[in-house]
C-alpha cells in the first residue's frame, strides 16, 4: 500500500492555532503530514525560519507522523522531492478559497500528480491569521491564545 504523504506549505510566521488544527485534522486523513516552511530569502520574516521549525517540532514531538522542514523554490517541486502527492490547505473564508484555488491550479500544472485538499477552518479559529498575530505581538499584545507556544519578546529593529 502506498503511503499517503501530505505537504502543508506556508510561511508560518508564526504558526497559529488555526494551522495546528489543520495539521491535526490532516493527520487523521493522511499517513504522514510534512509542515513545509517556505524560505524566501528576499522576504523579511518576523521570526527566523530555523526558530519556527524548532518551535513547531516541539509542538509535534509526540506525533511521529508529523514532521517540519524548510524549503526554497517551488512548492510543487518540493512536494515531488519529498514524495507528497497531496497539498493540505486550510480555508478560513471565500477570499482564501479564491486565492488557494489559483495556487492549486498552478501547482497541479507544475506537478500533475499533486492534489490539493482543502479543510475548512474551525469557526472558533477562523479569525486568526499570522498577520494579525504579528501586529498584536509587535505592539506588546498578548497572543498566547492564538499560538501553540510562547513567542519570544519582540525586538524592534535597530537603526543603523
Amino acid at each position: 500500500m502506498t503511503t499517503r504523504v501530505a505537504l502543508f506549505p506556508g510561511s508560518f510566521d508564526p504558526f497559529t492555532n488555526g494551522h495546528l488544527d489543520v495539521v491535526r485534522r490532516g493527520a487523521n486523513l493522511f499517513d504522514e503530514v510534512i509542515i513545509a516552511i517556505g524560505n524566501n530569502s528576499s522576504k523579511s520574516r518576523y521570526l527566523p525560519v530555523e526558530q519556527m521549525v524548532a518551535m513547531i517540532e516541539e509542538v509535534f514531538r509526540d506525533e511521529p507522523r508529523v514532521s517540519v522542514r524548510s524549503y526554497k523554490g517551488l512548492t510543487a517541486d518540493f512536494a515531488r522531492e519529498v514524495g507528497a502527492r497531496y497539498l493540505l490547505r486550510g480555508l478560513r473564508n471565500t477570499t482564501d478559497f479564491e486565492y488557494e484555488n489559483t495556487i492549486a491550479q498552478a501547482n497541479r500544472h507544475l506537478n500533475p500528480e499533486l492534489e490539493t485538499v482543502f479543510l475548512i477552518t474551525a469557526p472558533a479559529l477562523a479569525a486568526i491569521s499570522s498577520t494579525i498575530i504579528r501586529e498584536v505581538h509587535r505592539f506588546g499584545g498578548n497572543v498566547d491564545s492564538f499560538v501553540p507556544f510562547s513567542l519570544p519578546a519582540y525586538e524592534a529593529p535597530t537603526a543603523s
